[in-house]
């Protein structure tokens, strides 16, 4: 199966390089592009103010941040890294998420994560719907995705939504139907691996002398004709 990671960030605004920091850092597992229930989520102290504007996006104020772990705790880093592993990250317009994850581990000496791997759904988004609107929030009302629980930008919840909008750009209901079918044939595989002999033919009869009587009685005095039945050998 197909493991990769679907992966959001929230931050204190746009340009790392500026001095804007990570603050939110939200991974969710998924294989065969649908989710396993596995994913990785973290606050983290940005040791410096949150602007306005960016806390009017996601709701994560100064305040709440303080005391929460720096990105270089183990706690942070080394379990973000250890959930990723080396399968290819998914994100919204993924150079954004990029730049911020791998300035924070280019400040700890720690190796950035590779262009390569990373699989960008705006693009994706972009080719398919060219001159459209190809936000996330976008995407989710033209798939019908509920944002129901989402009254501000959250990594989590985010991640949660990406990964429903990355099933669609890759195939949607048509991807489901294959993965159901897969997940079908593979139970039906396994129902039926159990050998059976040869089918009995003719196969013994099932009803009892009595009501084999009864019914010849029936065929006699009421459908009052037998020829049909005789045909086929009954």
């Amino acid at each position: 199966m197909a493991r990769e990671i679907v992966l959001d960030t929230e931050t204190t605004g746009f340009e790392p390089h500026l001095g804007h920091r990570l603050v939110e850092l939200a991974c969710l597992e998924i294989e065969d592009f649908i989710p396993t229930g596995r994913t990785f989520h973290t606050y983290v102290d940005p040791c410096r103010d949150m602007p306005v504007e960016a806390e009017r996006v996601h709701g994560l104020s100064a305040a709440f941040l303080r005391g929460k772990p720096r990105f270089e705790h183990p706690e942070v880093v080394d379990a973000f890294l250890d959930f990723v592993g080396d399968a290819p990250i998914v994100a919204h317009n993924a150079g954004f998420d990029r730049a911020f994850v791998n300035w924070e581990l280019s400040v700890i000496h720690r190796e950035p994560l590779p262009e390569p791997r990373w699989v960008d759904t705006l693009a994706l988004a972009k080719h398919r719907f060219p001159g459209m609107h190809n936000s996330l929030d976008a995407l989710c009302k033209r798939f019908k995705i509920s944002l129901s629980e989402r009254d501000k930008h959250g990594a989590l919840i985010d991640a949660k939504l990406l990964a429903a909008v990355y099933l669609e750009l890759k195939g949607g209901r048509e991807r489901r139907l294959e993965l159901t079918s897969s997940a079908s044939a593979r139970a039906v595989a396994a129902a039926t691996a159990q050998q059976y002999g040869a089918r009995p033919r003719p196969l013994a009869p099932r009803s009892t002398e009595v009501e084999r009587e009864l019914h010849a009685a029936f065929i006699r005095d009421v459908v009052k004709s037998d020829e049909l039945w005789k045909k086929h050998g009954f």
